[in-house]
């Protein structure tokens, strides 16, 4: 092996290496996610639960056999029990449309990697005054 050759072998292997050691995406990072405050809907029955507005129904997804455009979701109810502090995960952005074009002033959406944590939290504290954004959110594999 000339000494050519050997140095190229040398370089792939430490870009290889250094390719393999980067760290993985923590999963509540991955996706696309809003951070949202919506009114709680539902008459709290077994076939219209109690849940936050935009929430997939489990019948609704097992009836369609479909992979749901909502990919995940994680909520608490604010102190009065009228409006959820929700995130949202989907696949794709155009999942989260109707959180994002919604027209109602009682809808709140931070999109998360993009909104200021403090913001967040101080309207997220307006409903639930001991919210945490460091124990809210959800994984999904």
């Amino acid at each position: 092996m000339n000494m050519r050759s050997y140095c190229a072998a040398v370089a792939l292997l430490l870009v290889a290496g250094q390719a393999l050691a980067q760290p993985r995406v923590a999963p509540r990072h991955l996706y696309e996610r809003l951070l949202c405050v919506v009114p709680m809907v539902g008459k709290g029955t077994h076939d219209d639960p109690r849940r936050p507005l935009f929430a997939p129904l489990p019948q609704a997804i097992r009836a369609t056999g479909q992979q749901p455009q909502i990919i995940g979701f994680t909520y608490q109810e604010s102190d009065d029990g009228k409006f959820a502090l929700v995130e949202f995960v989907a696949r794709d952005r155009k999942a989260l449309a109707p959180m994002l074009t919604d027209p109602r002033s009682d809808i709140k959406v931070f999109e998360k990697g993009k909104a200021n944590r403090d913001d967040i939290e101080r309207e997220f504290r307006k409903y639930k005054k001991d919210f945490d954004l460091d124990r809210f959110g959800v994984s999904v594999p």
